[in-house]
């Protein structure tokens, strides 16, 4: 048996399951909480498999929480390598759920979220660059690259209320 697969197959994740009872909230649909460890969760298995090593969270951002989700329903979460720097990885999260007896899952939550890779000492280590192939993947790191440069831009005009 050989196996074909290359590292750029390893820019994707997928997660499914069903939500259950204990995922409720006050208003009887799955807590947003839960919804955001599930994408915490989705992500750092990707961005693990992309580095090869242990990652840390370093940014959430751009949360939208289109519909609420159901209890019982089937949980489809999809994470994507979008975009890499020198020691992060950018991925682009979306949950979709379904209820049994539906057979289209409609996205519900859209979110990105970077991880950095670290080594032993918890020190950035320098991960695989991403290179985009396609014309949707060409897209997605040109939105990264936005992002990040509002998110610098963002963080500059903030610096003096930061104490750092």
């Amino acid at each position: 048996m050989t196996d074909e697969n290359t590292t750029e197959d390893f820019h994707k994740t997928s997660f499914q399951f069903i939500s259950e009872p204990s995922d409720v909230n006050f208003g009887g649909k799955v807590h947003g909480g839960v919804v955001m460890k599930w994408i915490d969760q989705t992500a750092y298995t990707c961005a693990r498999t992309w580095a090869e090593s242990y990652c840390v969270t370093v940014y959430v951002g751009g949360i939208r929480f289109y519909k609420p989700i159901n209890i019982g329903e089937v949980i489809k979460i999809d994470a994507t390598v979008i975009y890499t720097g020198k020691t992060s990885i950018h991925i682009m999260v979306e949950i979709y759920s379904r209820g049994f007896e539906e057979k289209d899952f409609e996205k519900k939550t859209h979110c990105i979220i970077i991880f950095v890779s670290v080594d032993e000492n918890g020190s950035p280590k320098p991960v695989k660059p991403w290179n985009p192939n396609t014309p949707q993947e060409i897209k997605l790191a040109e939105y990264a690259t936005r992002l990040k440069t509002l998110r610098e831009t963002i963080h500059n005009e903030m610096k003096p209320f930061f104490n750092e």
